[in-house]
Protein backbone atom coordinates (compact mmCIF):
# COMPACT_ATOMS: atom_id res chain seq x y z
CA UNK A 1 0.00 0.00 0.00
CA UNK A 2 1.52 3.43 -0.58
CA UNK A 3 2.64 5.99 1.52
CA UNK A 4 1.61 9.31 1.67
CA UNK A 5 5.13 11.46 0.95
CA UNK A 6 4.19 14.72 3.21
CA UNK A 7 1.19 14.71 5.15
CA UNK A 8 -2.25 16.09 5.87
CA UNK A 9 -2.56 19.23 7.37
CA UNK A 10 -5.84 19.18 9.94
CA UNK A 11 -7.86 22.08 7.43
CA UNK A 12 -6.98 20.04 4.77
CA UNK A 13 -8.69 16.93 5.75
CA UNK A 14 -11.67 19.08 7.08
CA UNK A 15 -11.84 20.75 3.67
CA UNK A 16 -12.25 17.48 2.13
CA UNK A 17 -14.87 16.04 5.00
CA UNK A 18 -16.96 19.45 5.08
CA UNK A 19 -19.39 18.20 2.45
CA UNK A 20 -20.71 14.82 5.12
CA UNK A 21 -23.31 15.92 7.15
CA UNK A 22 -27.08 15.27 7.88
CA UNK A 23 -29.85 16.83 5.66
CA UNK A 24 -33.46 16.84 6.93
CA UNK A 25 -35.85 14.92 5.24
CA UNK A 26 -38.20 16.61 3.40
CA UNK A 27 -41.95 16.58 4.88
CA UNK A 28 -45.11 17.53 3.35
CA UNK A 29 -48.58 17.64 4.83
CA UNK A 30 -51.20 14.94 4.38
CA UNK A 31 -54.13 16.78 3.11
CA UNK A 32 -56.43 14.21 5.31
CA UNK A 33 -55.44 14.68 8.10
CA UNK A 34 -52.96 17.31 8.66
CA UNK A 35 -50.01 15.29 9.35
CA UNK A 36 -46.44 15.08 8.16
CA UNK A 37 -45.42 13.02 6.01
CA UNK A 38 -42.78 11.88 3.39
CA UNK A 39 -43.72 12.64 -0.30
CA UNK A 40 -44.73 10.02 -2.63
CA UNK A 41 -45.45 7.70 -0.12
CA UNK A 42 -49.26 6.29 1.35
CA UNK A 43 -49.49 7.70 4.91
CA UNK A 44 -49.71 4.66 7.17
CA UNK A 45 -51.97 6.93 9.51
CA UNK A 46 -55.18 7.50 7.05
CA UNK A 47 -54.11 4.82 3.78
CA UNK A 48 -54.39 7.45 1.32
CA UNK A 49 -52.06 8.29 -1.80
CA UNK A 50 -52.79 11.35 -3.97
CA UNK A 51 -56.34 11.02 -3.35
CA UNK A 52 -57.11 7.86 -3.04
CA UNK A 53 -57.62 4.93 -0.41
CA UNK A 54 -54.90 2.71 -1.15
CA UNK A 55 -54.93 0.97 2.32
CA UNK A 56 -58.31 0.26 3.93
CA UNK A 57 -57.95 0.62 7.41
CA UNK A 58 -57.74 -3.06 9.73
CA UNK A 59 -60.77 -3.72 12.12
CA UNK A 60 -60.35 -5.95 14.85
CA UNK A 61 -61.51 -8.95 13.49
CA UNK A 62 -58.75 -8.62 10.72
CA UNK A 63 -55.98 -8.28 13.11
CA UNK A 64 -56.26 -12.30 14.62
Amino acid sequence: MAIPFRRHSKAQKRRRRSHYKLEAPTLVVCPNTGEYTLPHRVTPNSGYYKGQLVLPKKTKKEEK
